[in-house]
């Protein structure tokens, strides 16, 4: 059963950031969203981690009930807000779990502040724009609110207008975003430098290659050479590929909780 967490705003780099704490143990588990998601995208999956810590759920700059401010959307910047909001809530470090537009936010973050974050969860992203099966890619250059007419039928824009601040900025969270996501990206170097724990997971029906899955683990020295006859492995990095999930359901696997919870303890 879903818990009532506590909802407070925190000011960072210049918004109110929305937040909600569930749970008080050990060290807090930050949770960022996906593309145009709230903190409900998650379903249980919240519930069934703050059983064991604190999980803070956040909403970036624009999303759900975080009014936006005059500032593109990019990674690096929803990086920095994410350690400001580390810093805001006076805690030392933080573990981080974001999916896709999140799980970019949250890499940007422990690259940009690696003394931050003391363990580090990427759901469903690749290490470079061209990660993405073509097709992915294409839906990407066509999003903006020129598409609005069709969008504002769904489901997702019903969750979000009936939060939204300002329910008639979701055209502007469309163009925003479009603009991030066709912005060009290859973060391989960068990764090469993490030595902070790293968990990947994807489905094994995802938005993004299996090959690119194991590439993007071998740049973080995961999978480079046997683990050893004690089953001893070179590296704190893992991966994991859920079965029978895809990009669009793995925010609410209770695979997704099961492999996370192990890897944070």
């Amino acid at each position: 059963m879903t818990s009532q967490p506590t909802v407070t705003y925190v000011r960072v780099n210049g918004m109110n950031m929305y937040t909600e704490s569930r749970g008080d143990a050990g060290v807090p588990l930050i949770v960022v969203h996906g593309g145009f998601g709230l903190t409900t995208m998650f379903g249980d999956v919240l519930d069934q981690l703050a059983r064991r810590r604190r999980v803070i759920a956040i909403e970036l700059q624009g999303h759900g009930h975080t009014r936006d401010v005059d500032r593109s959307f990019r990674y690096e910047s929803f990086g920095d807000d994410i350690a400001g909001l580390i810093d805001q809530l006076g805690l030392r470090q933080a573990d981080l779990l974001g999916l896709s537009l999140g799980g970019n936010a949250s890499l940007r973050c422990a690259i940009q502040h690696p003394d931050r974050v003391r363990r580090l969860v990427l759901v469903s992203i690749p290490c470079r724009r061209d990660g993405w099966y073509p097709e992915v890619l294409a839906g990407f250059d066509q999003l903006s609110s020129a598409g609005f007419e069709q969008m504002r039928h769904s489901p997702m824009y019903a969750e979000w207008s009936a939060v939204a601040p300002d329910p008639d900025s979701f055209p502007a969270l469309m163009d925003k975003t479009g603009d991030l996501l066709r912005r060009p990206y290859d973060w391989s170097d960068e990764i090469r430098a993490i030595t902070i724990p790293t968990l990947l997971v994807y489905g094994d029906s995802d938005s993004i290659p299996p090959a690119h899955m194991a590439e993007f683990y071998a740049l973080l020295g995961g999978g480079l050479k046997d683990a050893g006859w004690d089953g001893s492995l070179p590296t704190p990095m893992r991966l994991a590929i859920l079965p029978g999930v895809t990009h669009y359901n793995i925010a609410t696997s209770p695979q997704l909780g099961a492999v996370v919870d192990d890897f944070i303890g």
